[in-house]
């Protein structure tokens, strides 16, 4: 196996781990993180509600990691607080057709069932030809196509389900036949929408209404439609596999919904890494410091041009803690001094000591919660590497020894060949 680095290394050596605490008190050190995350967003007024919220959502999917297991619907109106987090699905109610107010709109421990097929009366008239000898005959074809949907619905009803959403359409006549009999429909559903409620209920997307087995049933604690500000929706809670959390956000205006929307996505991506990979490192620029004294310090170790090239490294880190100075508006040369004089102490007390924004001068980042996941750092710093050893590497700053090599085997295959069938050519254009 290779050495690591010494940027790398040294980052894996100041890394702490959360792991091996209680519940409350990772979800509140997981909570500050995403905290730090929304520090310098819109919505960091708000950052310590919002902060619990992104927690508590990326706690509700577990182990599994997929990102669209975590909706956010957007409802202009009211204010930030007015946000909330859904313990399972919430959707915004779809086109529905006359009969759909007689509905209940409310649900203690349905079962559900997911369909991917239409429950409309449609006419065969595509791909389809019939030639009559009997005018009489048209009447049979009518009444096949009712006795179609009717055994549709008849089937979906005898299944026991009391809420059914189709990612197709259901028309007026199902809408009202679910309706006849206490059942609750929704069609037109967002596939997103539906296999989120697939995941949380426990249910399976039939795509035909025959041989409906209670297997492919989901089920949740309540069902209910409320009323979030203009918009009704459709609220599935206290689903049994849990793995799903919809946050629904409120704000007065649709460009600062799509603001908090990316805000929030940045916090729960830093949730879910920290999850993931639970050590963290001190951020403002504290670790960037740390890094810069030590590859200096190591530096000196080595003789020869590599020696520059490593003090340059050292020297390209201390952009992030200038750069954090000049987005607050401090005097950046003044915090990067009392920043390196904090970090050289051999005592290595500073080590996790980085910009306060808040006062212009330096503070320990981490015991204000100001961290990051070591990961993110990592992967930024061998990124950033590989981006510079590429852009050297093409400007042929940086050459492969090897490669010199082969350019000269080369060059001195293409000399001998000129001295022999060529070589009066070669004369003349000297």
């Amino acid at each position: 196996m290779l050495p690591l680095p010494p940027a790398i290394e040294k980052v894996k050596e100041l890394a702490v781990s959360i792991e091996g605490k209680s519940v409350e008190e990772k979800k509140g050190l997981l909570a500050k993180c995403a905290a730090t995350t929304l520090s310098s967003k819109l919505i960091g007024g708000e950052k310590e509600f919002f902060a619990t919220m992104v927690v508590d959502a990326v706690m509700a999917i577990g182990d599994d990691d997929r990102l669209n297991l975590i909706g956010i619907k957007k409802v202009p109106g009211g204010n930030m607080r007015d946000s909330f987090l859904v313990d399972g699905v919430a959707f915004k109610k779809t086109f529905s057709y006359a009969g759909f107010e007689q509905q209940p709109k409310k649900f203690l421990n349905p079962k559900i069932l997911l369909l991917n097929i239409e429950l409309e009366l449609k006419s065969e008239k595509e791909n389809a030809e019939i030639r009559l000898s009997d005018p009489s005959q048209y009447q049979s074809i009518v009444d096949a196509e009712w006795n179609i949907i009717y055994d549709k619905l008849d089937k979906c009803v005898e299944s026991g389900a009391k809420v059914v959403l189709s990612r197709l359409a259901i028309g007026d006549l199902a809408t009202q036949y679910f309706a006849d009999r206490d059942i609750f429909c929704a069609g037109r559903v967002a596939e997103e929408d539906l296999n989120r409620v697939a995941a949380a209920a426990g249910g399976t997307v039939q795509t035909s209404v025959n041989n409906i087995i209670p297997e492919v049933l989901g089920t949740c604690e309540i069902f209910e439609e409320k009323q979030v500000g203009g918009e009704r929706f459709n609220i599935f809670s206290g689903c049994p596999s849990g793995r799903t959390a919809t946050i629904v956000l409120r704000g007065g205006a649709d460009q600062f919904i799509e603001e908090a929307e990316r805000s929030l996505h940045d916090a729960i991506m830093i949730v879910r890494r920290a999850v993931k990979n639970s050590t963290v490192v001190p951020g403002g620029g504290a670790i960037d410091m740390e890094i810069s004294k030590y590859l200096r310090q190591h530096s000196r170790t080595i003789a020869g041009k590599s020696q520059l090239f490593i003090n340059s490294y050292a020297k390209a880190l201390e952009v992030i803690p200038r750069q954090l100075c000049d987005n607050a508006g401090f005097d950046a040369t003044d915090v990067l001094n009392k920043l390196r004089q904090k970090h050289a102490m051999q005592s290595g007390e500073g080590a996790s000591y980085g910009v306060d924004i808040n006062t212009g001068g330096i503070a320990d980042s981490f015991a204000n919660f100001v961290w990051e996941p070591a990961v993110v750092k990592i992967n930024a710093i061998n990124a950033a590497t590989e981006a510079a050893c590429l852009i050297l590497s093409v400007d042929e700053t940086v050459k492969n020894p090897k490669s010199e090599s082969a350019q000269g085997d080369a060059a001195a295959g293409a000399m001998g060949r000129g001295r022999g069938g060529g070589r009066g050519r070669g004369m003349r254009r000297r």
